[in-house]
This record gives C-alpha cells, sequence and structure tokens, in this order.
C-alpha cells in the first residue's frame, strides 16, 4: 500500500490543488486501503455473521 502517496496527494490538495487525474488516482488509492484496512480486520476479527453466531453460542451456555 502506498500511503507516502496517498499523504503527498493529500498534502498537495491542500496547497495547490489536484489534477482531474490525481484526484482519480487518489480516490482509488484510497479505495484500495480501506478495503485492505477492512480485509485486515475481518481476517483477525472475523466477520459480523462469526460474532453473532458466538454470541448465540455464548447464551445458549448459560
Amino acid at each position: 500500500m502506498d500511503t507516502e502517496r496517498i499523504n503527498f496527494l493529500y498534502r498537495k490538495s491542500k496547497t495547490v490543488g489536484l489534477t482531474e487525474e490525481e484526484k482519480r488516482e487518489q480516490a482509488r488509492l484510497r479505495r484500495e486501503y480501506i478495503d485492505s484496512v477492512k480485509a485486515s480486520f475481518v481476517s483477525q476479527m472475523g466477520t459480523p455473521e462469526e460474532w453473532k453466531a458466538a454470541k448465540k453460542e455464548n447464551a445458549s451456555e448459560k
């Protein structure tokens, strides 16, 4: 993930502005970053469906 490029484009957008191509690149990079964070979270924590199943299982044990 190119967080340096994301940060560069952010700083540039606040100073001199971005070209249309840079705006598209920024949006694409942000989406890729968000998707990677979500995938990492799910791989570590599981899906909401798994949480619900675990909660039901724990409730039935009580």
